[in-house]
């Protein structure tokens, strides 16, 4: 899974991350209570499908052209 939990602290919302440990592009993507990380591709094509307000997949697209 390339989605990596990110913790939320309950009592502010907030969400620490240590940007210095990661080294490649990133995104988190929060929806419905909860915040995800995930790396993005060296080249390719990110997308995130969403339905009824909220975030229902992403998708990864490294295809590689002829």
């Amino acid at each position: 899974m390339r989605l990596k939990n990110v913790e939320i602290n309950p009592n502010s919302g907030k969400i620490e991350v240590d940007i210095l440990k990661e080294d490649k592009p990133f995104v988190i993507v929060v929806s419905d209570g909860r915040a995800r990380l995930t790396e993005l591709p060296s080249h390719g094509e990110t997308k995130l499908v969403t339905h009824q307000g909220k975030v229902k997949r992403v998708k990864f697209d490294e295809g590689e052209e002829f």
